[in-house]
């Protein structure tokens, strides 16, 4: 049993894609920030970019390892390895969508409050040494979105459960404008979605087409004489 990445239409990758701008549309035209884990965002975008990884280096990669299931099922293992390792060696990140830093700093502000009344403010970043944690704000100016990152090399990773969990809640109670953007992500995510279709559907009616016709001047008839004595050798004896 063989199974050959080549054969996956280039196709294929523009829908995962598609479907991750819509949903990263969908999240900014909400009227309330979203927060998510640092690993599930990175997880996201390594799905919408998956297409393009199978239908490009990985394909490459395939006629050096040949076209068993094995092999097939072996490099996409290597795949999801590089991202899980990828994801382990980050550092510990909260991702909120659809919100600025100068909306999110007063939540933030009241969550470090009640978590170390010692905290000491330094522009985006605030140290709270009683919790053992050290946190920045990280703005994507007009993207409006805000990434909560432990620094430090000695985070509490109790403290900073606390910290997240908190300022998740806090985050859903802000209410924020709906973000342009938003509108413009999920429109070419749409587009990559009607592109990918569009694209299946002409490459099925190419491979569907009938035959060309066989024209007459490829097989010519055969001359008068032929037919004349091909018609005397059926004509019976006594006619």
């Amino acid at each position: 049993m063989s199974f050959a990445l080549a054969a996956v239409p280039a196709w294929v990758a523009l829908l995962p894609l598609g479907g991750y701008l819509i949903v990263l549309g969908w999240l900014h035209l909400r009227r309330r920030p979203t927060a998510v884990s640092g690993g599930l965002d990175v997880a996201a975008l390594a799905a919408g970019l998956s297409g393009f990884v199978l239908a490009g280096p990985l394909a490459l990669l395939q006629p050096a390892v040949g076209t068993a299931a094995w092999a097939s099922l072996m490099m996409l293992g290597a795949l999801v390895l590089i991202v899980a390792g990828g994801l382990l060696a980050t550092r510990p990140r909260l991702v909120i969508y659809n919100v600025t830093v100068e909306q999110l700093r007063p939540v933030m502000a009241e969550v470090v409050g009640r978590l170390d009344a010692s905290a000491r403010w330094a522009g985006e970043s605030v140290v709270m040494p009683a919790r053992g944690l050290q946190v920045l704000m990280d703005g994507r100016g007009l993207a409006r979105c805000v990434s909560v990152v432990a620094v430090g090399t000695k985070a509490s990773p109790e403290a900073w459960s606390e910290l997240s969990r908190q300022l998740r809640r806090g985050a859903r109670g802000l209410r924020v404008r709906r973000n342009p953007w938003g509108a413009a992500f999920a429109a070419v995510g749409a587009c990559c979605i009607a592109g990918g279709l569009a694209w299946a559907a002409l490459g099925r009616m190419r491979s569907g087409e009938p035959a060309a016709p066989v024209s007459a001047s490829c097989h010519p008839r055969p001359s008068s004489a032929l037919e004349s004595s091909h018609a005397s050798a059926r004509r019976p004896l006594g006619a």
